[in-house]
């Protein structure tokens, strides 16, 4: 990566350092004072102009490459995401504004994101459209525009367009409960295609018609939510791109959002970190065990070469929903495969003191993250059937 991008990496570990205590596990915790230790960790990163300094400067960022961004993406998941929720506006919402949005919309919604001070929400599953996004059923009916007295005793219609009135519920929307605004997507036409007549709509989240119901799950609060929309009222000026031509957008934003968060690191930093943790209790361990951390660590190794590939071809503008499939296949199977090799270690090891527990209780979280990676932006199911078309299409 370079002699800039190894000095940004010891920056970063030095402000975790000082920043962000030892048992930190990430922002949504029970105890609120952790996301309150991530909005604060957010703006130091502004105010050095690392929150989003891959974005290009007239939209407030550093101009920086692709692989600086990949740096600050590792760190900040290696040591448990202390963005919080911002890694959501700075990875796949922002861009998706800055290629699609009205000069109005960039002006209102990029300079808060590069500030860290607004948390958004994807508005995309639905109970019966989750891998399969393309048959949801959240709907914008059209309205007329509001009409006047016309003076003479009649009415006339106002200029202007009416909008619309989207009803139906989402599901597993992380962050809904604190976020302010919702990247929504919404049926207002249909087409030949289940994938024609959908639309991008960004919507705050304190209109009229929103209702949140939290889901209860064991990787903690915050996550997962419900979203209720009863005729929420939007307009034209909440449009993201143009009207029934959504899912061009909802592409871009899902090779995003699949290469933007680096498991990997997590994965590498905790099997690496296992050794020290377990100290005089590592030679004990089974060597079958000790193999199978040692080929999680080659996976890990393999998941960050194959995430340089996509992270390569997505900057020369090649970068194909194949390609973004094959890491993401990768990447979750590591996860779990990782974290149950961790598990095991820490439960035969029985660790003890401050360190062993920290250790434990980072292998903990990790284990029950993982357990939804495997079907969070797209189970592995769809990713290896859009796998499979391609290979059979090219043989």
């Amino acid at each position: 990566m370079g002699e800039g991008a190894t000095a940004l990496r010891g920056q970063l570990r030095t402000m975790v350092g000082e920043h962000i205590p030892a048992d930190f596990l990430g922002a949504f915790t029970e105890d609120p004072a952790d996301l309150e230790i991530a909005q604060r960790f957010c703006g130091l990163l502004a105010d050095r102009g690392l929150l989003c300094l891959a974005w290009p400067e007239e939209f407030g960022g550093r101009s920086a490459s692709v692989w600086e961004q990949t740096v600050v993406r590792e760190e900040m998941w290696a040591h448990h995401e202390p963005r919080g929720a911002q890694y959501m506006g700075i990875n796949w919402v922002g861009p998706a504004i800055m290629r699609h949005g009205t000069p109005e919309q960039q002006r209102r919604h990029l300079p808060p994101i590069t500030r860290g001070e607004v948390i958004w929400c994807q508005g995309f599953s639905e109970p019966d459209a989750g891998s399969d996004l393309a048959s949801l059923r959240t709907a914008a009916r059209p309205v007329e525009a509001d009409v006047q007295p016309d003076g003479e005793g009649g009415t006339a219609r106002q200029a202007g367009d009416g909008g619309w009135l989207v009803s139906g519920q989402k599901i597993w929307t992380s962050y809904a409960t604190m976020a302010q605004w919702c990247f929504l997507l919404a049926r207002t036409s249909r087409g030949a295609r289940k994938q024609q007549g959908l639309t991008i709509f960004l919507v705050p989240m304190s209109r009229a018609g929103i209702e949140v119901r939290p889901i209860r799950c064991m990787i903690g609060p915050h996550h997962l939510n419900e979203v209720f929309l009863d005729e929420v009222r939007v307009g034209p000026a909440d449009v993201l791109g143009t009207v029934d031509d959504g899912w061009k957008v909802v592409q871009e934003v899902l090779a995003f959002e699949r290469v933007g968060i680096a498991r990997y690191a997590r994965c590498e930093r905790l099997l690496q970190a296992a050794p020290s943790a377990l100290g005089d209790r590592w030679d004990d361990l089974p060597a079958e065990l000790r193999g199978r951390w040692a080929g999680m660590l080659v996976h890990c190794r393999r998941a960050r070469l194959l995430a340089y590939r996509v992270l390569a071809l997505q900057s020369q503008g090649r970068v194909s929903p194949v390609d973004t499939a094959a890491y993401r296949i990768a990447v979750t199977k590591l996860d779990q495969d990782s974290a149950e090799v961790l598990m095991e270690m820490a439960g035969l090891a029985r660790l003890a003191g401050a360190g062993g527990r920290r250790f434990s209780r980072a292998v903990q979280d990790h284990w029950r993250y993982a357990q939804a990676s495997t079907v969070a932006s797209g189970s592995i199911e769809m990713q290896r059937i859009l796998l499979a078309r391609a290979l059979l299409a090219a043989s």
